[in-house]
């Protein structure tokens, strides 16, 4: 992992806005009082401990869980009462990576990748397989894994071909869930870079749930930290790490957690912002 991330400006609009959410389940409190906002063209972050209610977070951005209250936009869209035809539209609008892949066991990698387009537009086979086989180039997914099941693939490898599917659709929102869970530092690494440079090339606004402390500091804008159904603080990295906050200062506490700041800092990760070059994706099909 190298160099450091180049931040989105702090004036951009924001393309996720939450809003006093709560969420129950039973006499279950998940979020209480849960608000914060995701800028374009930012890699946010979300963090906490188990049961902080991380990744039923991103169920409701996606619009798999609705919330009890509050309020959720998404790219201009106010989630709650959409129905099928505007849940689709904000779909895909979006790709999600999930953080066991999601991949079909009986389809191969292209025609994974290939999937959302079939699903969603009208665009000729040969031109699908095209467009996949360009996702999946630009994963660094070696070509010989193309037409591989996924049960032959290595983690990192599953990784990058699930994140080739996210990106099928040209999203202009990306969800990444723990996309660098189980994978040695090597691997990890590439997708760290990977992650900053889909946002640096395209201009994606990328939300992640994840523990990994070196992606934080390498590649996040912003970080919140959910703790007691709330956010708890909200920041970079370098921030965080000055607040002296119960829910926050096990994060930055330990060993590990130091080790991976010293490494980001002597990389310059914490360095002031500077906005991002924006590019757009080379097709947008329909």
């Amino acid at each position: 992992m190298t160099g450091a991330p180049a931040h989105a400006p702090t004036d951009a609009p924001a393309v996720i806005e939450i809003s006093k959410l709560c969420t129950r389940f039973g006499s279950h409190v998940v979020h209480s009082d849960i608000s914060f906002d995701v800028r374009r063209a930012e890699i946010f972050a979300l963090i906490g401990g188990s049961g902080s209610g991380k990744s039923t977070l991103l169920r409701e951005m996606i619009l798999l869980h609705r919330p009890n209250s509050g309020s959720i936009r998404v790219l201009g869209t106010d989630l709650h009462g959409l129905d099928d035809a505007g849940a689709l539209a904000v779909r895909r609008r979006c790709g999600v990576m999930f953080q066991k892949g999601g991949l079909f066991a009986s389809l191969t990698v292209r025609q994974n990748v290939g999937l959302p387009l079939r699903e969603h537009t009208r665009l000729p086979d040969a031109l699908i397989d095209g467009i996949a086989t360009s996702k999946l180039d630009l994963s660094g997914l070696p070509a010989d894994a193309f037409d591989q099941l996924p049960a032959e693939l290595s983690g990192g490898m599953m990784k990058r071909a699930s994140l080739a599917r996210a990106l099928a659709l040209d999203p202009e929102l990306l969800f990444l869930d723990e996309p660098t869970a189980g994978l040695d530092p090597v691997s990890a690494g590439g997708v760290d870079d990977l992650v900053r440079s889909l946002r640096d090339l395209f201009g994606l606004t990328v939300v992640i749930i994840t523990h990994d402390l070196d992606l934080l500091w390498q590649v996040a804008d912003r970080v919140a930290v959910l703790a007691d159904g709330r956010v708890q603080g909200t920041g970079s990295m370098a921030e965080l790490a000055a607040m002296d906050h119960p829910a926050v200062r096990p994060f930055f506490s330990g060993p590990r957690a130091r080790a991976a700041e010293q490494q980001a800092r002597q990389q310059g990760a914490a360095s002031p912002p500077q906005p991002p070059s924006h590019g757009g994706p080379p097709w947008k099909p329909r």
